[in-house]
């Protein structure tokens, strides 16, 4: 359990009931987005209160009435889905911009500009989420937030999400060495050694990387690697 100093208040409100629980904001917003999170390390109390600031606790017959039940992690999880967090204007902020940074990379790494078919540079992104007045909301998982965004900035920016297809083949000097990060770091779709030890491989990449890509190779591989595009899709 966190600390009381740490905590802020979940509320939900139902059937002309109140219900608060004490919560780590940043936990929560794990259970919102679809964590399995063990909910004794998200509260600070393993309490449901009609009122936390006066330590009122809610009685057993309003928690069945709303809940059905007076388990306190299934309240717990459905107070914090379904219910307000109540953030002070610093942890919202906080919050908010970790967020906001998290959407921009995301944005940067898998979509491009489809008429020059390279990136978007993390600022070009901001710059026009903030002339779209593009609003973020911490506790959204960052999928959903990331279509809304694409949406809001596609009469700005020319963008799309798209992936690109690789040829590489890596010399048998460095094919021990550059096949684990290779292949932790694509998806790939065939795979072969050959007989002097090179190793060759088709993979797919989101084609925000393809710089972060060849650099990858280029580094593994001392300049030696060859690489050679397929497709985009």
């Amino acid at each position: 359990m966190i600390s009381l100093e740490q905590a802020v208040v979940a509320r939900l409100e139902s059937h002309g009931e109140r219900f608060e629980i004490l919560v780590d904001p940043d936990a929560a917003a794990r259970i919102r987005q679809g964590e399995d999170v063990n909910i004794e390390d998200v509260v600070a109390a393993l309490f449901v209160f009609e009122n936390a600031s006066k330590t009122d606790k809610a009685s057993e017959e309003s928690l069945k009435k709303v809940f059905e039940t007076t388990d306190f992690a299934e309240i717990a999880e459905r107070i914090i889905k379904k219910g307000e967090i109540h953030l002070t204007s610093d942890q919202r902020k906080q919050m908010t911009e970790a967020k906001r940074a998290q959407v921009i990379t995301f944005i940067s790494r898998n979509a491009i500009n489809p008429q020059t078919k390279l990136p978007h540079p993390p600022k070009r992104i901001e710059m026009a989420m903030e002339e779209a007045r593009v609003s973020i909301d911490p506790f959204r998982h960052l999928d959903e937030q990331v279509k809304d965004v694409i949406k809001a900035l596609r009469p700005i920016l020319p963008i799309k999400f798209a992936e690109m297809r690789f040829a590489v083949k890596i010399p048998a000097d460095y094919a021990p060495k550059a096949y684990g990060e290779i292949s932790s770091s694509t998806t790939l779709e065939r795979e072969e050694w050959q007989k002097d030890g090179s190793w060759i491989c088709v993979c797919k990449i989101p084609a925000g990387i393809q710089e972060e890509f060849y650099n990858m190779i280029n580094r593994l591989t001392k300049g030696d690697g060859e690489v050679r595009i397929l497709s985009e899709d």
